[in-house]
């Protein structure tokens, strides 16, 4: 059990590290009081530009991929290997720790962002097979409402139901998948809340169905 919690302690503190706030913090900005207030790449976009965004998006991605896929086989001085411990559930419990870290980072005053580029680089570490599904549920949900905030939810609801189609057998993916579609929807409670009341922006340039404008 030393190892489960040490590995996901480091997890959590990676995931801590939201790239927007520490790139913010290079310029002088904290995107949490602009646009949107989320710490994430699509607020960094709309707010900052794309090459802070991408930064952004890269560091976000980049430690979900090395919590869940590195975490696991890291060796750790005078702590040994847990014989008892499958490897899967160790890289699934690290996962969630770094999307959980992301959303509520210790290093920012448990405000973060809403998990979706970190889940990405979880998929892509554990099942690039889901994250293409995620990703696909992503766009297709943004080109037919317009809204990303919708599209990320949709995308991390689209994990578990791949895995009870793909791989029902695989218990620790299905966990994985049922807590990180959980904690996305409720990092954007605040996103659909908007969206019932009709005040949240669209994605005009993905959004295929918006209204037309008269020439």
């Amino acid at each position: 059990m030393l190892e489960l919690g040490l590995k996901v302690l480091v997890a959590y503190l990676l995931g801590s590290i939201v790239g927007a706030l520490a790139i913010g913090q290079l310029r002088g900005v904290d995107i949490r009081t602009m646009g949107s207030g989320n710490a994430g790449g699509t607020n960094a976009l709309r707010t900052q530009g794309l090459g802070f965004a991408a930064g952004t998006v890269v560091i976000d991605i980049g430690k979900g991929w090395v919590a869940a896929g590195w975490l696991r086989v890291l060796a750790i001085p005078v702590v040994a290997a847990d014989p008892v411990l499958g490897r899967d559930w160790l890289a699934v419990c690290c996962a969630a720790a770094a999307v959980a870290g992301h959303v509520g980072p210790l290093w920012h005053e448990f405000r973060g962002g809403k998990g979706g580029a970190t889940l990405a680089g979880v998929l892509l570490a554990l099942a690039p097979l889901l994250l293409a599904i995620a990703a696909g549920a992503w766009l297709l949900v943004v080109m037919l409402g317009g809204f990303v905030a919708l599209g990320t939810v949709a995308a991390a609801v689209s994990v578990p139901i791949a895995v009870v189609a793909i791989a029902p057998e695989s218990v620790p993916m299905l966990s994985l998948g049922v807590a990180v579609a959980a904690l996305v929807a409720w990092a954007h409670r605040g996103n659909l809340a908007r969206i019932r009341a009709g005040t949240e922006p669209h994605a005009e340039k993905l959004w295929l169905l918006r209204p037309r404008k008269a020439p």
